[in-house]
C-alpha cells in the first residue's frame, strides 16, 4: 500500500526478520539523520524563509524551491504538540497563495550519502526494499506527496503519495518502495539517495505514484495538494525514518550526542579557538572539528563578528569579509583572518564568540 498506519510499539527481534534495517535495529536503522527534528544549529528554532534554491533549514533539511520566499521553515513552528515520544518538528508555514507553475518545485527533505546506503545495492538485482515513514500535520487535507531519486542524475525518480484525511491533526505514515534494479547509485562519500516531501509541485514536473520511471526526475505525484499554494496553510513532520524492509518499525531513538556528531559530519559551528598573530593584519588559527567531517576541504564562513582577545581587552573585532581556508583534513582546519590592524607578531589571540558569531564548516551534499 503506498500509505497506511505504522505499528510503533512493534520491533522485531529476530535478525531474519524482515523488520530489521539492516540486520540489527539498533545500528543504523534509519538511514534520515536528524529525523526526530531535534538539532538546529544554524538557526537555534528561529524561523527562516528560503531565498536560494538548496538552502539548510533544521540540521541536514534542505529546502529546494523554484522561486524564493514561499515558504518559511522553523524548528517547532505553530508551537503544537508533537506527537507522542517526540518533542520537536519541522513547520512550514505558506508565506502568500502562490499559483504554482508548470515547472515550479518547492519540497523540503534529505540528501543521502553514499556511505549510508551503499548496503541497499539499488541498481543492482538485489535491490533491496525500503519503508519511508514520518508523522505528519497540516491545516490542509487530500493527497500529499513526495519523491526518492538518485542524486547524481536525477533519476531514477519515485513519486509517492500518501494521505492526511483531518486537519491540524498528527497522522502516521508509511510508503513502502521496491528497491530500483538499474540507475546510479554511489556508495561512497558523494550524495546517492535523495528524499524530498512536496510543498508544491508543477504538472511537468509531477508524475504517476509510486512507480519508478528511470529517465526522468518527477518530484511529487500528479494532484498532489499544494501547501504554498494557500497562504498561512502549515506542513509539520517529525520522527522521518527509512529503513530496510515491507514495513514500518518504531522510530529509532538516537542519544542526542550521537544525533549531533552525525549532524557535524555535514555542518559543525566553531565558537573558541586559538590563534597567532602571524603580521600586524593577519591571525592564523588552528581548529579541531567536533567530528571527522565528510570532505577534507569544506566550505567555510562565518556568522555574525568574530572577536579576539589577547587576554586583556576585546579589541580586535573580525569582520565577516576577511576569513579564508588556507588547509584542512578531516579532522583539522587551517583558517587565516586578515583586515586586522596592530596586531602583535607572534602574539596569542582567542577567538571569544558565541553560537550566533562563530565559524561555520559546511559539508553538505
Amino acid at each position: 500500500m503506498p500509505y497506511g498506519t505504522v505499528n510503533a510499539d512493534v520491533i522485531g527481534t529476530s535478525v531474519a526478520g524482515s523488520n530489521l534495517g539492516a540486520g540489527n535495529a539498533s545500528i543504523m536503522k534509519n538511514r534520515i539523520i536528524n529525523g526526530g527534528c531535534v538539532i538546529d544549529q544554524r538557526n537555534s528554532g528561529a524561523s527562516v524563509t528560503p531565498t536560494t534554491d538548496g538552502s539548510y533549514t533544521l540540521d541536514r533539511w534542505i529546502a529546494r524551491l523554484s522561486q524564493s520566499s514561499k515558504f518559511s521553515v522553523q524548528q517547532n513552528a505553530g508551537s503544537v504538540t508533537p506527537p507522542a515520544g517526540y518533542t520537536n518538528y519541522l513547520g512550514v508555514t505558506s508565506l502568500s497563495a502562490y499559483s504554482v507553475n508548470s515547472t515550479d518545485y518547492f519540497q523540503i527533505g534529505q540528501y543521502l550519502e553514499g556511505f549510508n546506503v551503499a548496503d541497499l545495492n539499488w541498481g543492482t538485482s538485489n535491490a533491496k526494499t525500503v519503508t519511508l515513514s514520518a508523522w505528519v500535520y497540516s491545516s490542509l487535507t487530500g493527497t500529499f506527496g513526495g519523491t526518492i531519486f538518485g542524486y547524481q542524475n536525477g533519476y531514477p525518480s519515485y513519486p509517492f503519495s500518501y494521505s492526511i484525511p483531518v486537519a491540524n491533526t498528527w497522522t502516521q505514515i508509511s510508503i513502502t518502495i521496491t528497491g530500483p534494479t538499474s540507475g546510479t547509485w554511489n556508495t561512497n562519500n558523494n550524495g546517492s539517495v535523495v528524499v524530498l516531501f512536496s510543498l508544491g509541485v508543477g504538472s511537468s514536473v509531477s508524475g504517476t505514484a509510486n512507480t519508478w520511471n528511470y529517465s526522468t526526475l518527477y518530484r511529487s505525484p500528479t494532484g498532489a495538494t499544494s501547501v504554498v499554494g494557500t497562504n498561512g496553510a502549515t506542513f509539520y513532520i517529525t520522527g522521518v525514518q527509512l529503513e530496510v524492509g515491507s514495513s514500518a518499525t518504531g522510530f529509532e531513538y538516537r542519544q542526542y550526542g550521537t544525533e549531533l556528531a552525525l549532524c557535524q559530519r555535514y555542518y559543525q559551528l566553531s565558537a573558541y579557538a586559538t590563534g597567532i598573530g602571524a603580521s600586524t593584519t593577519i591571525i592564523q588559527a588552528f581548529f579541531s572539528y567536533a567530528t571527522q567531517m565528510r570532505v577534507i576541504s569544506p566550505t567555510v564562513t562565518q556568522t555574525g563578528v568574530l572577536t579576539f582577545t589577547d587576554g586583556y581587552s576585546i579589541n580586535p573585532v573580525q569582520s565577516s569579509a576577511s576569513l579564508g581556508l588556507n588547509s584542512s583534513t578531516y579532522n583539522l582546519a587551517y583558517i587565516q583572518l586578515s583586515n586586522f590592524s596592530s596586531l602583535v607578531q607572534g602574539k596569542v589571540y582567542g577567538i571569544n564568540s558565541s553560537t550566533n558569531n562563530a565559524i561555520a564548516f559546511s559539508a553538505e551534499l
